[in-house]
C-alpha cells in the first residue's frame, strides 16, 4: 500500500510545484505546449498595450526560431528563461539578404530581436543571429529606454549587439557577449558590468560607438573581462563609427589578444580629437596603458567617480526593478 501513496504525493507535490511556477509568470512559453503559447511572439503579441504593472513570461527550455519584435507600446515586459544555454532565442538574416523586392534589408533589418518598449528586462536567456561569418548580422537591436539585461548571451559575429536608441539606456549585468567586428555598436548609452566580452577570430574591433554629440555617456565596461580565440595583438578596444564616439574600460581584466594601442581612428585622424576613448585601471596581458595611442585617456581616481552606474544611466538605478510610467 506504501507505492500507490507514495505515487499519490509524488504527483500532488509536483501539481502544486506546478502551480506554484505557473503563478510567479503572466505567461509561460513552451515548445511542447505545455503552457499558454508555443511561441515567443505570441507571448509578446499577448502583452496589453501601455501596462503599466510588469508582464513577467517564462521561456521553457528549447531552441525557438523566430524573429521577434517587442512593440513600443507593450512596456515594462520581462522575459525569464529557464535555461540560459539551453533557452535560445535566434534568427539567421543577415545584411546582404534580399526582400521580396530584391532589395537588401540593411543592418537594422537582420536582427533577430528588436526591443522597441521602454522597461524592457530579460533574464537567463540566449539571443543569437545564427547566420554566421556573413558580414553584418544582427542578433538584438535595443530602442527603447531603460531597458536591462541580467545574465544573458548574446551569439553572433559582425554586429551582434545594436543599442540603438539615440536616447535609449541600457544596462548589461553578468553577460557573454561574442563576435568578430564592431560586436557592441550603436548611439545609446549602455553600461555593461561584470560582463565576458568574448572577441572571435576574424575580427578588430570589439566596439563602434556612434554617441550623439550631445550625451554625457556612450558605452561603459565596469570590471568586465576581455577574452577570445583571437591571435595575440589583433582586436582593438573600439573604433569610431561617429565622430563622437565615448567608449570607457574601467577596471576590466584583458586577454592578449588587445592591440598595444588599444584604439583605431577608423582612418578619420579629425575623429581623434573629438571621440572620447579611455580607460582606468586595465589589467591583464592586453593591458598597456603606456602603449595606448595618445589620444585616448587614462581616468585619475577623481574622474572615474562619475561613471558609477546610476550616474551614468541618468539616474536610474537598473538593480531596482522598478516599472516605467507609459
Amino acid at each position: 500500500m506504501r507505492l500507490p501513496l507514495i505515487i499519490a504525493l509524488f504527483w500532488i507535490g509536483s501539481t502544486l510545484g506546478a502551480s506554484a511556477q505557473a503563478d510567479q509568470y503572466d505567461f509561460v512559453v513552451a515548445l511542447d505546449g505545455s503552457g499558454d503559447y508555443t511561441t515567443v511572439q505570441a507571448a509578446l503579441d499577448a502583452v496589453p498595450d501601455i501596462r503599466k504593472a510588469e508582464t513577467r513570461i517564462l521561456i521553457k527550455k528549447g531552441v525557438y526560431k523566430e524573429k521577434l519584435v517587442l512593440a513600443g507600446s507593450k512596456t515594462n515586459v520581462t522575459l525569464i528563461g529557464e535555461s540560459v544555454k539551453e533557452t535560445v532565442l535566434t534568427y539567421d538574416d543577415f545584411a546582404d539578404k534580399l526582400n521580396r523586392f530584391g532589395e537588401r534589408i540593411g543592418t537594422s533589418g537582420s536582427s533577430s530581436f528588436y526591443v522597441y518598449g521602454d522597461g524592457f528586462r530579460a533574464e537567463n536567456l540566449t539571443f543569437e543571429n545564427s547566420s554566421g561569418p556573413v558580414g553584418q548580422a544582427v542578433a538584438v537591436r535595443v530602442d527603447g529606454d531603460r531597458v536591462a539585461f541580467v545574465g544573458c548571451r548574446f551569439l553572433g559575429y559582425q554586429d551582434t549587439l545594436y543599442p540603438h536608441g539615440k536616447n535609449s539606456r541600457q544596462y548589461y549585468k553578468n553577460c557573454y557577449i561574442e563576435g568578430t567586428t564592431d560586436y557592441i555598436f550603436g548611439w545609446s548609452t549602455a553600461v555593461f558590468e561584470q560582463c565576458e566580452i568574448y572577441s572571435k577570430t576574424g575580427g578588430r574591433y570589439i566596439t563602434a560607438a556612434s554617441t550623439v554629440e550631445s550625451s554625457a555617456y556612450g558605452f561603459v565596461f565596469l570590471n568586465c573581462r576581455l577574452s577570445g580565440d583571437a591571435p595575440k595583438g589583433s582586436v582593438y578596444l573600439g573604433r569610431p563609427w561617429r565622430d563622437y564616439a565615448q567608449t570607457v574600460y574601467i577596471g576590466c581584466t584583458m586577454d592578449e589578444h588587445i592591440v598595444p594601442e588599444g584604439w583605431h581612428n577608423w582612418d578619420k585622424p579629425n575623429a581623434e580629437s573629438t571621440a572620447y576613448y579611455a580607460e582606468y585601471e586595465s589589467r591583464g596581458s592586453g593591458a598597456a596603458p603606456d602603449e595606448r595611442v595618445a589620444w585616448s585617456h587614462q581616468l585619475s581616481p577623481s574622474e572615474v567617480q562619475k561613471y558609477d552606474v546610476v550616474t551614468v544611466l541618468g539616474g536610474w538605478n537598473p538593480n531596482e526593478q522598478t516599472t516605467v510610467e507609459p
